[in-house]
C-alpha cells in the first residue's frame, strides 16, 4: 500500500531587494528561488522587501513558516536554493548551518539586533516596499488620520516638540520649533521639503529607508504640510539613487489612488500633492538654501542666512526642510506619543539614531540605536567588532564634515553635545571605522579632497583655502612635508571655518582639526622622519626582502615595473632602493610573505 504523503503546509519567502541585496546577487537568488519552487511544485508565497540592515549577510532571505516563525538565511547563493527548498520548505526542516536570525533559536548574529531599537527602520525589511496594503496592515496612515481627524495644527506641533525630536540631517535642531516657526509665518502658499540628497562617503542611511519604507516619509511629510499649512511637498533624492526614486513615485501613486494624497484627503479640507525631484549629485545641494536652488532649477549654490526658509525658502515661500530619518519618526511620534519618544535618549538628545556602519568592521549595516549609547557599544557589541581582529584605532563620524574620533574616547556617549566636543559631529549618521593599518593623514586628505572637489566655489576661503589645505596633506602623504606644514593647517582650518557662507565649508576643516588633535604624532613622522606610522604612504615605504623567507620564485622581479629587483632563480633576491618607484607590486603577488614594507 502506497503512503499517503500529507500536502505541505504554505510557506512565505521574502528575499532582501535593496540596493545592498541586489547587489550581492539578490535578484539571482530570487530567480533560483521561483525556478526550483515552480518544479518542485511547492507551497510557498515569494516575495520581496527592503534592507533589515544586515548588510553583511546579503543575500538574505527569510522563511516564515505556516505558524508564523522566522527564519532569516544569509550569504544565500543559487547554488544554495534547491536544498532550502527541499530541506525547510517541503521537509520542514531548516538548513541551520546558513540561518543567521531565527526566533526558534540562538544564533551569533542575534547580538546585532540586541540593544537595537528600531523605530525609523520599524518596516525596513519586514514588508515589501512597494505594497501600500502591507504597509496599512503595519499601521500605516493611522498617523495621518489621526492628525487630521482628531488633531488641529498647534496640538501637533505640540505633540513633536514635546518628544524631543531633534533634526536628524546634522544640525540637530529642534523639530517641533521648526515646524512652529514654519506655521507661524506668513503666507498663503507654503512648502515642505524632505532632503534625501545623502552624499558622504559611507552613508546610506537615507536610501535605505528610502527603498525600504517609503510610505513612512510621505506620512511625515503629510502630517508636516497639515502641521504648518502647507499643501505642496517636494523629495528632494539624488539621481544616483534609481530604486529609491522608482519606489517613492509608486508610493505617491498609491497613495493618490487611496485618498491618502492629493484633494481633500481622507474627506476632509486639507489638500497636498507631493513631486519628486532628482539631484545631480552635488554634495553642496544637501545644504538647505543650495537644495531649494536646485529645485526652482537654479545652480544649487548657499545664500545667506536670514531669511531663513521658514519664512522665505522656495520661491521666497515659508519652506519646512527636514532630512528623511527626520520625516519617517513623525508617524510613531504621532501614534505613541511625544513622551514615548522623549523616554529614550538623554536629556538633550531623545529618541533613537540611524547609522550606517561602514569601514573595517566585522558586520557593515544599517543599524538604530537609542540616543545615549556610547560609540563602544555600537562598534563591538552591534557591529561586532574590527574585521579579522585587528586593533579599533578611530571611526570617522559626520563624514565630511565630521571628524575622527580616536579609539581611547571610545566611550563617548552618542548624543549631539558629547560627540560635538569631540571636534567630529553627529551628521546624519555615518560611521566609517578605521583599524590599525588606516593612516590619519592620507585620512584627513581623501575627505580634505572630497570637499574641495564639492565645494561650490561662491567663497573664496573655501574655494581656494580647501585647496591650499589639500596641497600641504598630499605634499605631507608623498614624503614632502616640511616644518611649519602643521602650522599652516591649523591657520588654514580656522579661516576657512569662520569665513565660509555655507556648512560645507564651515565644516570642511573637522577631518583635518580632528587628526591634528588626537593623531599629531603622526603627522610629525611623516613629516620630521618621512615615515608612515600605518605602512600605508606608499611614497614613505622603503620595501625590503627577507633574507629568511624568500625562496626565490623570481615573482617579485617579474611583477616589477621598473625591474627595482634582481636576483636568480631559487636564491635571495634584493631591491635596489635607487630604482624603486614604491608601487608596491612585490608585497601584492610575493606568496612566501618575503617583502616586507617598512
Amino acid at each position: 500500500m502506497t503512503p499517503v504523503r500529507l500536502k505541505p503546509k504554505r510557506y512565505k519567502v521574502v528575499v532582501g531587494l535593496g540596493s545592498c541585496g541586489i547587489a550581492a546577487g539578490g535578484q539571482k537568488v530570487r530567480s533560483a528561488l521561483q525556478d526550483t519552487i515552480d518544479r518542485a511544485h511547492a507551497p510557498v508565497e515569494l516575495t520581496e522587501t527592503g534592507c533589515v540592515g544586515m548588510c553583511y549577510r546579503e543575500p538574505l532571505v527569510d522563511v516564515i513558516d505556516p505558524g508564523g516563525s522566522l527564519f532569516t538565511y544569509g550569504n544565500v547563493t543559487p547554488e544554495r536554493v534547491a536544498r532550502i527548498v527541499e530541506e525547510h520548505f517541503l521537509g520542514q526542516t531548516p538548513v541551520v548551518e546558513w540561518l543567521v536570525r531565527a526566533q526558534t533559536m540562538a544564533l551569533p548574529d542575534d547580538s546585532f539586533f540586541a540593544k537595537q531599537k528600531r523605530i525609523v527602520l520599524r518596516n525596513c525589511g519586514l514588508m515589501n516596499p512597494e505594497s501600500i496594503d502591507q504597509y496599512l496592515a503595519r499601521d500605516g496612515y493611522r498617523a495621518l488620520t489621526k492628525a487630521i481627524k482628531t488633531m488641529d495644527a498647534e496640538e501637533v506641533i505640540k505633540t513633536i516638540m514635546d518628544s524631543g525630536l531633534r533634526g536628524r540631517g546634522g544640525a540637530g535642531f529642534p523639530t517641533g520649533m521648526k515646524w512652529q516657526f514654519a506655521h507661524s509665518a506668513r503666507g498663503e502658499k507654503k512648502y515642505v521639503i524632505c532632503n534625501g540628497d545623502e552624499g558622504d562617503p559611507g552613508a546610506f542611511m537615507d536610501r535605505s529607508v528610502l527603498e525600504g519604507d517609503p510610505h513612512s516619509i510621505l506620512e511625515g511629510m503629510l502630517i508636516c504640510g497639515y502641521a504648518i499649512g502647507a499643501d505642496e511637498g517636494y523629495l528632494y533624492v539624488r539621481a544616483e539613487y534609481p530604486l529609491a526614486v522608482a519606489r517613492l513615485k509608486k508610493a505617491i501613486v498609491d497613495a493618490t489612488a487611496l485618498g491618502y494624497l492629493g484633494k481633500n484627503i481622507l474627506g476632509t479640507d486639507f489638500s497636498f500633492q507631493l513631486h519628486v525631484k532628482e539631484g545631480a549629485g552635488a554634495f553642496v545641494c544637501g545644504e538647505e538654501t543650495a537644495l531649494m536652488a536646485s529645485i526652482e532649477g537654479k545652480r544649487g549654490m548657499p545664500r545667506l542666512r536670514p531669511p531663513f526658509p521658514a519664512t522665505s525658502g522656495l520661491w521666497g515661500k515659508p519652506t519646512n526642510i527636514n532630512n528623511v530619518e527626520s520625516y519617517a519618526n513623525i508617524p510613531w511620534i504621532l501614534l505613541q506619543g511625544g513622551a514615548a519618544f522623549a523616554a529614550m535618549g538623554t536629556e538633550k538628545s531623545k529618541g533613537t539614531k540611524v547609522f550606517a556602519l561602514a569601514g573595517k568592521i566585522a558586520r557593515g549595516g544599517l543599524v538604530e540605536v537609542p540616543m545615549g549609547i556610547t560609540i563602544r557599544e555600537v562598534i563591538f557589541e552591534v557591529g561586532g567588532g574590527i574585521k579579522q581582529g585587528r586593533e579599533f584605532k578611530a571611526v570617522q563620524m559626520g563624514g565630511p564634515s565630521g571628524g575622527c574620533i580616536p579609539a581611547g574616547l571610545a566611550d563617548t556617549v552618542i548624543d549631539y553635545e558629547s560627540v560635538t566636543q569631540t571636534g567630529a559631529i553627529m551628521g546624519s549618521g555615518g560611521m566609517v571605522v578605521l583599524d590599525d593599518t588606516a593612516c590619519m593623514v592620507e585620512i584627513a586628505r581623501f575627505f580634505l579632497d572630497f570637499t574641495q572637489k564639492e565645494s561650490c566655489g561662491k567663497c573664496t576661503f573655501c574655494r581656494v583655502g580647501t585647496k591650499r589645505m589639500l596641497e600641504v596633506l598630499t605634499r605631507i602623504t608623498q614624503g614632502e612635508g616640511k616644518e611649519g606644514d602643521i602650522e599652516l593647517l591649523e591657520d588654514l582650518c580656522e579661516k576657512v571655518k569662520v569665513a565660509s557662507l555655507c556648512g560645507l565649508g564651515q565644516t570642511a576643516p573637522n577631518p583635518v582639526l580632528t587628526t591634528l588633535r588626537y593623531f599629531r604624532d603622526e603627522y610629525e613622522a611623516h613629516i620630521r622622519e618621512k615615515r608612515c606610522p600605518a605602512h600605508y604612504c606608499k611614497k614613505l615605504l622603503t620595501y625590503e626582502i627577507d633574507p629568511l623567507r624568500c625562496t626565490g620564485c623570481t615573482i617579485c622581479a617579474r611583477v616589477c615595473p621598473v625591474q627595482a629587483i634582481s636576483g636568480i632563480v631559487k636564491q635571495v633576491h634584493a631591491v635596489d632602493q635607487s630604482l624603486c618607484i614604491h608601487c608596491g607590486s612585490c608585497v601584492t603577488k610575493c606568496r612566501f610573505d618575503a617583502v616586507k614594507a617598512r
